[in-house]
């Protein structure tokens, strides 16, 4: 544990947002404008897994439509209704309902808010070293390494 201070207990909407909003590469980071992040799991030193409070302004999107292979994750809607887009198709949420998507499903998901109101949720994903995203709308891919993300084109080459 660092020296830093770590909080007993915080009010969500407290904690502050992430400096940057986003580690995919150009040109899909400037499709995160919109979404705003704040690390809960960070605050209190978690390391096995993460916890998000997430705000998607209206048209913004959570991430690009993607898949673990090793990470499982789980959302649960707080405010507003987005729309979980996944392969399966487009489905409505309300606050009250969640969603989890099991690793190496290969299931392309993710939330879009079309709505005129701000979207409020929590998203909870594992920290599994060796985890790699698939991304099936975009040409990229991405390989967790010593804890940080690292994106490709679906070829192999670098960004």
């Amino acid at each position: 544990m660092s020296e830093k201070a770590i909080s007993i207990a915080i009010n969500a909407s407290d904690a502050p947002p992430r400096t940057k909003p986003s580690n995919y590469p150009e040109p899909f980071a400037s499709r995160m404008v919109g979404r705003e992040k704040r690390p809960l799991g960070d605050l209190f030193g978690l390391t096995n897994f993460g916890v998000n409070l997430t705000r998607l302004s209206p048209n913004g999107v959570s991430a690009l439509r993607h898949a673990h292979t090793k990470q499982d994750e789980f959302i649960y809607i707080l405010q507003g209704h987005p729309t979980l887009h996944t392969d399966e198709g487009r489905t409505q949420l309300s606050p009250g309902m969640c969603a989890g998507f099991k690793a190496g499903t290969g299931n392309g998901h993710h939330l879009i808010n079309e709505t005129e109101e701000d979207v409020l949720y929590l998203e909870i994903g594992d920290r599994t070293p060796g985890d790699e995203g698939s991304y099936p709308d975009d040409d990229l891919k991405a390989l967790l390494e010593n804890g940080l993300w690292k994106f490709a084109h679906k070829d192999g080459t670098p960004y």
